[in-house]
């Protein structure tokens, strides 16, 4: 019988003790083998915040981001199918999910792996919660285009969208370009739409911020350079 591969949500960031995972989660992955992950060295780092886990020279890891060659993803399948568990950990929030695990997640279906996903949690779903916006119809639409032009035309387009569907629009940046893009919303969308900024959510720091695009321009903007940020649209 082949292994199952389980989803394993990380912490948001660095926090002094655990307020968002379940113990149950953290026991799966205290019992694995076999890890798949963005970045060894903040891997180990959460296994060491976890504890009680395997040893990390136990551990076999697959190095699995956005330029892992698929043909290399697809052998990340031999421990499964050779009967092991494995765990793919992001690094941080929930696994595939803006996140380049998903493709693995593909190859477990297709090769008839069972798929577990475990509860953990997700800035997006965190975001949209917080907002006051629409949560029946939204769309996540990941990261904008860098160059300021297009992007832009990207932030117009959410927002006619949003408008004409009764749809809340998600998306976020690397967190050295926040600010650039805050102010990018605030230069081109209506004073009416809302906007909500949710910041190092579940961390000691989090700020959450909603209100219309005329509200944010009268009051002093929050500093959200290098700190993990979601953005949400909403043009009703």
């Amino acid at each position: 019988m082949p292994g199952t591969l389980y989803l394993i949500p990380t912490t948001l960031g660095k926090t002094p003790e655990n307020n968002t995972i379940p113990e149950y989660t953290l026991n799966v992955l205290r019992q694995l083998e076999v890890l798949m992950v963005e970045n060894l060295r903040s891997a180990t780092s959460f296994l060491q915040w976890v504890g009680d886990t395997i040893p990390e020279y136990e551990i076999e890891f697959y190095h699995l981001n956005k330029n892992t060659p698929d043909q290399e993803i697809y052998s990340f399948l031999r421990p499964l199918k050779a009967g092991k568990d494995a765990g793919i950990l992001s690094e941080a929030g929930a696994p595939a999910v803006a996140d380049p695990g998903a493709k693995l997640v593909k190859l477990a279906h297709q090769n008839n792996i069972k798929v577990v996903p475990l509860v953990g949690p997700s800035s997006i779903l965190l975001a949209l919660m917080s907002s006051g916006f629409n949560g029946q119809n939204f769309a996540f639409h990941g990261y904008l285009p860098i160059d300021q032009h297009p992007r832009k035309q990207m932030i117009t387009q959410l927002e006619g969208e949003s408008r004409r569907h009764d749809r809340t629009q998600i998306f976020m940046e690397a967190p050295y370009r926040n600010n650039e893009l805050l102010k990018d919303i605030l230069q081109t969308c209506r004073p009416e739409t809302k906007l909500c900024t949710a910041t190092d959510i579940t961390l000691p720091d989090e700020e959450i911020h909603s209100k219309t695009v005329g509200d944010w321009k009268s009051g002093k903007l929050p500093n959200l350079h290098k700190r993990p940020t979601i953005f949400l649209l909403y043009g009703k």
